[in-house]
Parts: structure tokens; C-alpha cells; sequence
């Protein structure tokens, strides 16, 4: 087992320099965490409804490549994220 000897420093200044470490490095964790969400899956009636279109509006979208769809079998699915990231800010 190795020792460390710290010359000039009291056991208070060291046990408040490692807190002070301590709490930077959990206050950058706080900054910078993002949970884990499990993916959220929507049917086409699901999407139109949140956007207020037609289910022909969904499937056009589809087409063009504005919506991304995923599909199992004959079902469609959209990721919660996909539709939430594909609506778009204007610029007045």
C-alpha cells in the first residue's frame, strides 16, 4: 500500500478541497446528464392527431422524406423523437 504525505496542509484544507472537487465534477454531471428514454413508437393515427393532419398528410410526408417511418410487417411506426425533431421553427 502506497502513502501519500501532504506537507503544509491541514486534514481540513483537504477534506474541503476534495468536497469542492467533488461538487464541481456532480454539478458538470447534473449539466451534461440525459436519461435514458425508452423509444416511444406511434401509429399513423397517433401522428396525425398530434399534428392536427390527415391521415394522407402523414403518409405524403412519408413519401417526401419529411417524416421517417419504421414498419413492422403491414404496420407503420414513428418514433415519438423522429415526429417531435421533424417540426421545424419559422423564421418571422
Amino acid at each position: 500500500m502506497k502513502q501519500v504525505q501532504f506537507i503544509s496542509i491541514t486534514p481540513e484544507q483537504l477534506q474541503t478541497a476534495i468536497i469542492e472537487g467533488v461538487k464541481t465534477q456532480l454539478d458538470d454531471l447534473k449539466k451534461n446528464f440525459q436519461p435514458k428514454e425508452p423509444k416511444e413508437y406511434l401509429e399513423r393515427a397517433e401522428v396525425a392527431k398530434m399534428l392536427n393532419v390527415d391521415l394522407s398528410t402523414v403518409h405524403n410526408w412519408t413519401v417526401k422524406g419529411i417524416l421517417i417511418s419504421y414498419g413492422i410487417g403491414r404496420r407503420v411506426y414513428y418514433l415519438r423523437t423522429d415526429v417531435e425533431n421533424a417540426i421545424v421553427e419559422l423564421k418571422k
